[in-house]
């Protein structure tokens, strides 16, 4: 039996794309581990690390996480779990960070989810979080099962300043001129893979497709 080799890959999109909805099919539907740079940079401000406490600085002040800061974080992680397969979400946002990242691995492949502005803005303003574990829901495709309350904990849910429409706005304008680098970054290395649309339900199954063809393609290389 030849085993199938780790697959390394990053998902991109701007806040709001579905990025959470798709990765976490794509964990369930090919066991990679979903990395989260939010979670990240959650546990370490929760556990009041030296970092921790400097990201929240960053950002409480609206700042960017410094790139080598954010990429010593992430690149630990990844190497804790050295020999599994993964799937990169929030990370790397800049060409620094990219670079970072391909110095110590090389990926398989990074998925571009491209939904217009105008839908994520309409999108965000439907969007609820579960604050304590970051889980976000949406009431358009991905309510929760009781509308206000968390799944898993029951507990409230809150709509987060970063959802109103100017900050969305802010936000938006941000990715374009900070994270758009990335793409092209990525596009120049022939691994970006972008898939358009305005609903997550229906892009996911060009996700999918693209994904069992590139697995299969990579194991018979093993082979």
């Amino acid at each position: 039996m030849v085993l199938p080799r780790v697959i390394r890959a990053v998902i991109m999109g701007p806040p709001g794309s579905g990025k959470g909805t798709v990765s976490g099919r794509i964990t369930k539907t090919f066991g990679l581990k979903h990395i989260s740079s939010g979670d990240i940079l959650r546990a370490n401000i929760n556990a009041q690390t030296e970092l921790g406490l400097l990201m929240k600085s960053c950002i409480d002040q609206g700042q960017l996480v410094p790139d080598d800061v954010m990429s010593r974080l992430i690149l630990n992680d990844l190497r804790a779990i050295d020999g599994g397969s993964w799937l990169l979400d929030g990370f790397p946002r800049t060409v620094s960070q990219a670079e970072a990242l391909d110095v110590v691995y090389t990926l398989d492949t990074v998925i571009n989810l491209n939904v217009p502005f105008q839908t994520i803005k309409q999108r965000l303003t439907s969007r609820w979080t579960h604050l304590p574990s970051g889980r976000v829901y949406n009431t358009d495709f991905n309510p929760p099962k009781v509308p206000g309350f968390d799944d898993d904990t029951g507990e409230p849910l809150f709509q987060r300043d970063d959802d109103k429409p100017e900050t969305v706005t802010r936000r938006l304008k941000s990715y374009e001129t900070q994270t758009e680098p990335v793409l092209e970054y990525y596009r120049s290395k022939g691994v970006l893979e972008t898939f358009s649309g305005t609903e997550t339900n229906k892009i996911w199954p060009h996700v999918e497709v693209f994904l069992q063809r590139k697995l299969s393609s990579i194991n018979q290389k093993v082979e």
